[in-house]
């Protein structure tokens, strides 16, 4: 195989960011797990190459319930679910109830209490990079949209997004 660099070379741990190629026949690797349920997609905001065809052969693969996708366990949550998920990728998807700025945050919230319903939180410094991609956070109030990320608590369930490719709009996807 040869390994395909998209962006950031290696993580924290210094384990290879790359796409699997092999040599021989051109085969993508990581788009075959995916495509066979093998696989869920994680992206990183410094490391984001073709996030677009990994998300679409992810999603007909768990349209087709293949691999993973057949396990409840790999279900998409709910908001309501949330709490039940703490310390795990998960992917959630709901409505947004309330979409508010403060001091330069953007807060997605899907309940009716922001302490302690789900929320998804993007950082001032990581605003630009959805603004640039064409998604404007504050208009998907109202809006069903898909998230994934790592779930953690504070005031409630909550995944900070912080690149594009981690919100999808439901009426466009999912």
């Amino acid at each position: 195989v040869a390994l395909r660099y998209g962006g950031r070379r290696s993580d924290r741990h210094g384990r290879a960011l790359a796409h699997l190629v092999r040599r021989d026949d051109g085969l993508w690797v990581q788009g075959r797990l995916l495509s066979d349920g093998m696989a869920r997609v994680y992206t990183f905001a410094d490391n984001r190459a073709l996030a677009r065809e990994m998300m679409a052969r992810e999603r007909a693969a768990r349209a087709g319930r293949h691999g993973i996708w057949a396990l409840p366990y790999y279900a998409i949550l709910t908001p309501e679910q949330t709490p039940g998920f703490i310390d795990s990728f998960q992917i959630v998807r709901g409505v947004v109830r309330d979409a508010a700025e403060v001091r330069g945050r953007i807060y997605l919230n899907y309940g009716q209490d922001w302490r302690t319903d789900f929320t998804v939180t993007v950082a001032p410094r990581a605003v630009d990079a959805f603004t640039v991609a064409g998604l404007d956070l504050l208009a998907l109030e109202g809006q069903e949209i898909q998230v994934r990320g790592w779930l953690d608590s504070y005031n409630g369930p909550q995944i900070v997004a912080t690149h594009p490719e981690q919100i999808e709009r439901c009426a466009a996807a999912c």
